[in-house]
């Protein structure tokens, strides 16, 4: 007499993780996550108007977060790769959702149509974020790419950085895309964790855009204002 065997039933993690509603999802949370580390950042950023002694003040608390309970930079280290991890599960579940739809166009599937310039230029804003990230952690993170800079000097690295014309170009042209990836992002966030009802859909559509535009406004000021004197 035959023994019936069980077949193994693939896990909830990993059925979640290899739908297209969970890869999405996955996009949403860790969409939001760095979307309010930005918001943080920027704020952080703007005080580079109230002078060096205050900006180089708020750079050092940041390595004193949590002291004494956690040692010098612990968390810095720990939000550190929190982002890191939710940038490479972005990005992953972004290569994977757009082989997807290449493979679904091959099949003979109807191509969608119309959508905003931001919705067409998503992937290729994503890209452009990617290797902003790269260089942006060379240049005043580490320093490697900013020859004028000092170890323990931020207000006068971000001076010395902005001092130089193509610097400026390629953070205001990042910042442009990361405008544009926030505007589409926040809607599909929205659409994706089922936040995007009638009434609310074109709250969160204004929402979204004043967002974009605020983190670009808030992000370029500094660069600008290098390049006009106004931080020196």
């Amino acid at each position: 007499m035959a023994v019936a065997t069980r077949t193994a039933r693939p896990s909830t993690t990993r059925t979640l993780w290899s739908s297209t509603i969970g890869k999405k999802a996955v996009m949403a949370v860790t969409g939001v996550i760095m979307l309010l580390f930005l918001i943080v950042h920027m704020l952080g950023n703007l005080k580079i108007f109230f002078g060096a002694p205050d900006f180089n003040a708020y750079a050092a608390w940041l390595r004193t977060i949590g002291e004494p309970v956690l040692h010098r930079t612990w968390y810095l280290w720990a939000q550190r790769t929190v982002l890191a991890g939710c940038a490479v599960l972005h990005a992953v579940c972004a290569y994977q959702l757009s082989r997807r739809d290449l493979r679904a166009r091959d099949r003979g599937y109807a191509r969608p149509t119309g959508g905003s310039f931001a919705t067409r230029t998503m992937r290729w804003g994503g890209v452009i974020l990617l290797l902003f990230l790269v260089w942006h952690i060379l240049d005043l993170t580490t320093g490697t790419l900013n020859p004028r800079g000092e170890a323990g000097h931020p207000y006068q690295n971000i001076v010395a950085d902005f001092q130089n014309w193509w610097a400026d170009v390629i953070y205001i042209v990042a910042m442009a895309a990361l405008g544009l990836h926030i505007r589409h992002g926040m809607w599909s966030a929205a659409q994706t964790l089922g936040a995007n009802g009638p009434r609310s859909g074109p709250v969160l559509r204004t929402v979204s855009w004043l967002l974009g535009l605020v983190l670009f406004a808030g992000f370029t000021a500094v660069p600008v204002a290098v390049m006009t004197g106004a931080v020196h």
